[in-house]
């Protein structure tokens, strides 16, 4: 069976950080492991000048590991400034977790789930102007009518049981 994955998408600003954080520990509560993908469309940088790694990475490494007991970190250049598309990232770096939940990525053909705030606007990305198959439910701070679950902005544990259900249960 294939690793799945569920791209928590919205408009900026809507909450999709503050439900997937939600969603991850109630997901570890119940004992999967979770990958989590963060997309972002600027260039962000985690590596901060003078420190060792930086230092590394500056001076030409391609790839720079930093391990300790707790966890490994890696920077990797891309030349040409491609980003390697998101099947190929979490088939290389989420191997040994039930479940990958990526922030972003609204555009790709995963499963999805929109994050709705009404002072953000109407329109849902999925159910406006165009209709993505791949909406799996809906988390709003306000009452909608659609054709996929609609569950309150705050409802982590639904939209896990929701999830659970349609992808980590074995038959």
């Amino acid at each position: 069976m294939a690793l799945p994955v569920v791209s928590i998408v919205a408009k900026s600003g809507t909450g999709k950080t503050t439900l997937l954080v939600k969603m991850i520990a109630e997901l570890k509560s119940r004992g999967y492991r979770v990958g989590a993908v963060k997309h972002d469309a600027h260039r962000f940088n985690f590596d901060h000048e003078g420190k060792d790694s930086w230092r590394l990475t500056q001076a030409g490494a391609d790839i720079t590991l930093i391990t300790s007991p707790e966890k490994i970190a890696m920077i990797k250049q891309l030349p040409g400034g491609d980003e390697p598309p998101l099947a190929e990232t979490i088939a290389t770096y989420c191997g040994d977790v039930d479940i990958a939940l990526t922030e972003g990525f609204k555009h790709g053909d995963l499963p999805k789930i929109e994050v709705h705030r009404h002072a953000c606007g109407d329109t849902l990305i999925c159910r406006g102007e165009n209709h993505d198959p791949t909406l799996i439910a809906v988390a709003s701070d306000c009452l909608l009518e659609l054709d996929v679950p609609v569950c309150d902005i705050n409802d982590a544990v639904g939209l896990c049981d929701l999830i659970v259900e349609k992808f980590l249960l074995v038959s």
